[in-house]
């Protein structure tokens, strides 16, 4: 999503009367600027009615409004992020080419800071180079790899990998796993198996699992969300590229129109570069 879209938004706040012309150039600018269909059209409907019982009476009044509302609608609830400080398994989804590998790096970064005893699992097998990849981000961050040659059973590597964090005490098991929506059967398929494992070996863990996003693919982001989340159930969204002119609506598409929220942004390159996601900074930032 371009930057620009959020910046006519803006200039529409300047306007001086609430019309017909202003509410048509806002609902337009905000479905391009990938808020989503649904979220415009109810934000659309509590605009009209805000200003029929004389909450709203001008286009800077709106702007307020609107803020008010989308954070209102994308805060975490108060237990959102409890995983972080419980025993836990974070499996990782997502297509190729979001930063999937980059962000479990990040991750174990970002815990391994906080003082968590973090092991990952290299159990995306069968993408040429992911294992490197993660062994690379291994070495980086200072955390252990469990990995197995290209091709072994993800759910294999995933054993290996609870015996290992259960031997050493780990706080956090970081699993990379495949994304290959062109076949969705395969992928329920390794998925499940890989729940199996967790449920017999390692049930005392709590299981979270992030889908990885890019920021910079609007709608399409949504879509691949809508997909993931008919093949298993997503706890939270990781979106990557939100440096640079990534910032948009698409978080707040994927949080109002399937109800998933988004619980970490990547910032930039540095493995430091990621964050919890927060709601009202972020509403802030593209509206100032």
């Amino acid at each position: 999503m371009a930057i620009g879209l959020f910046k006519k938004i803006k200039g529409l706040f300047g306007m001086e009367v609430l019309d017909d012309d202003f509410y048509d150039e806002l609902e337009e600018t905000l479905i391009l600027a990938d808020v989503g269909v649904k979220t415009t059209e109810e934000l659309m409907d509590s605009l009209h009615d805000a200003e029929d019982e004389k909450i709203i009476k001008t286009p800077a009044d709106c702007k307020q409004f609107l803020i008010d509302f989308l954070k209102k609608k994308m805060t975490p609830s108060d237990r959102a992020y409890d995983f972080e400080n419980k025993k836990t398994v974070i499996l990782v989804v997502g297509v190729n080419g979001v930063g999937k590998t980059t962000s479990i790096g990040k991750l174990a970064a970002h815990y391994k800071s906080r003082g968590k005893k973090v092991i990952l699992a290299a159990a995306d097998t069968f993408r040429a180079g992911a294992t490197e990849q993660l062994q690379l981000w291994a070495d980086r961050t200072g955390v252990r790899i469990i990995a197995q040659g290209d091709g072994a059973d993800p759910a294999a590597v995933v054993f290996d990998a609870v015996a290992a964090a259960k031997a050493s005490g780990a706080d956090i098991l970081i699993c990379d796993t495949a994304g290959r929506l062109h076949n969705k059967k395969n992928l329920m398929n390794e998925l499940a198996k890989i729940y199996r494992v967790l449920e017999r070996e390692y049930s005392e863990a709590h299981l979270e699992t992030l889908l990885v996003l890019d920021s910079t693919t609007g709608q399409n982001a949504v879509n691949q969300a809508a997909e993931f989340s008919a093949v298993t159930e997503i706890n939270g969204i990781i979106l990557s590229k939100t440096d640079g002119t990534a910032k948009g609506g698409i978080a707040i598409a994927i949080e109002s129109e399937l109800g998933i929220p988004v619980k970490y942004v990547g910032t930039g390159e540095k493995a430091g570069d990621i964050a919890a996601f927060d709601a009202s900074k972020y509403i802030d930032e593209i509206f100032e």
